[in-house]
């Protein structure tokens, strides 16, 4: 099952638009993969499972209020964010890379699905001067030097059950790399909330701010 009818296995309640904007995501990626590698070419036959449904492993964990600003750092092509922008069109997110090829990318591909919540910026982290609720991303980094970029990134107002922070796709075991984490946090199994073999070592890290 490498389709929508993945994501709707896990996420059954979608609106025909969300439905319409998830199943032109493979052959937009495939065009513009052609052109400028964003997405591993391994990984295209299984483009659902561990692009899309990855990134939105991040919402079975956190989903996000309506008016919830979402920053994703080292986006890429777009992951997580535009999947998670398709699931929540009430949400604004902001996707930051520091490759201006991938950041076209991102802006074309929301184009293309008329996601109007969606902001490429080709910027490093670091230089971003906004605040948001949470910051995603997926392994750029090790945790401890990917908390270093986002000092004073997070508004102080909450909306969300969880508390303003970090949303972190991760995979492996993590024991010594969190060590250096001095702020509270959780590691969730995304093998509990998938049943592919993709994820069993697949984490969601979230870091409280």
């Amino acid at each position: 099952m490498n389709s929508t009818d993945l994501i709707l296995k896990y996420f059954p309640d979608l609106t025909p638009l969300q439905i319409e904007r998830f199943s032109k995501l493979q052959d937009l990626y495939t065009l513009w993969n052609n052109q400028i590698n964003v997405i591993s070419r391994k990984d295209t036959d299984n483009f659902y499972e561990r692009h899309v449904l990855h990134s939105l492993g991040i919402a079975r964990i956190m989903p996000f209020k309506d008016g919830s600003t979402i920053l994703d750092i080292g986006t890429g092509g777009g992951f997580p964010g535009i999947p998670l922008a398709i699931l929540f069109p009430n949400c604004q997110f902001t996707l930051v890379d520091s490759i201006g090829k991938k950041i076209k990318v991102v802006n074309e591909v929301a184009l293309a699905l008329g996601l109007t919540n969606v902001t490429g910026i080709h910027e490093r982290a670091e230089k971003i001067d906004e605040q948001f609720d949470f910051i995603v991303s997926r392994a750029v980094t090790a945790m401890p030097e990917f908390l270093k970029w986002i000092n004073a990134k997070f508004k102080k107002q909450q909306i969300n059950e969880l508390k303003n922070g970090v949303l972190y796709l991760k995979g492996g075991d993590l024991t010594e790399e969190m060590k250096g984490v001095n702020r509270f946090y959780t590691i969730h199994d995304l093998s509990k909330q998938f049943e592919e073999e993709f994820f069993e070592t697949k984490k969601v890290v979230y870091v409280r701010y």
